[in-house]
């Protein structure tokens, strides 16, 4: 059964988002001045959250996690 309640991912923490891509490859993106354009919550895959310790997210699309 899959969890729909997520909890919410404070983006105040976050410096870096690495997106990996289905293929392999993964990129980098700097979280300063963007968070406004993000919402986690509302994308298909999974969400690796390192924020406490390194300020990292890690997202993993669908077809890829």
């Amino acid at each position: 059964m899959k969890n729909f309640f997520f909890t919410p991912i404070d983006l105040s923490k976050v410096e870096t988002l690495v997106y990996h891509l289905p293929d392999g490859p993964s990129f980098s993106v700097e979280m300063e001045g963007i968070e406004g354009l993000l919402d986690l919550e509302m994308e298909m895959g999974d969400i690796c959250d390192t924020s406490d310790i390194d300020g990292v997210i890690h997202f993993f699309p669908k077809g890829n996690a």
